[in-house]
């Protein structure tokens, strides 16, 4: 590949992957025709980009936005583009799986890494990694929880004692009248 012609592939490269911080690299084993196919049109229905990409490529990309990676040998398939890390990472097993329907069978891609805001982790980390939405319900339920427990503890004796003097009231042995 002619200097001027990788020049032009690591410009489309870092304009593609421009803010991205979680992405997973994958290694094509036995990928042919019909399984990069239906891989690619399974990941473009769930918003997820598909790009092959060479390894010093990928290298000098990470390493400008912050990110080590060290892709290994072989071919890279980069994926990226998902609303969260643990879309991306569930979309991507998920895709897996389907590929690979029978254990027996050879893998015809094999996970490298993921990254999820520019730290390296493995795709099973990646599709555990809990979404903005549901970070930020368990601190409010953090915060809250105390609270309940707190207004529970209030109103439980006051809410027993009204139902003792409710009682008393009904048998008739109210309070004499003033007289």
């Amino acid at each position: 590949m002619s200097k001027k012609i990788k020049e032009l592939e690591l410009n489309d490269l870092r304009k593609a992957l421009k803010g991205v911080r979680d992405c997973v690299l994958l290694q094509p084993l036995k990928l042919d025709s019909a399984a990069d196919y239906t891989l690619r049109k399974q990941l473009r229905d769930k918003k997820i980009r598909v790009k092959m990409v060479k390894n010093t490529l990928v290298k000098k990309v990470f390493a400008e936005n912050g990110v080590i990676v060290d892709p290994g040998s072989g071919p890279t398939l980069l994926c990226w583009g998902a609303d969260s890390p643990k879309a991306l990472g569930t979309a991507v097993k998920d895709v897996l799986k389907a590929l690979r329907p029978d254990p027996k069978l050879p893998e015809k891609v094999k996970e490298k890494t993921g990254v999820a805001d520019g730290t390296l982790v493995s795709l099973e980390e990646l599709s555990k990694i809990p979404t903005k939405q549901e970070a930020i319900g368990g601190i409010v339920a953090a915060i809250l929880g105390p609270g309940a427990q707190l207004a529970a503890a209030i109103a439980g004796p006051g809410g027993s004692l009204a139902g003792v003097l409710k009682a008393i009231e009904d048998k008739g042995g109210g309070a004499p009248a003033a007289g």
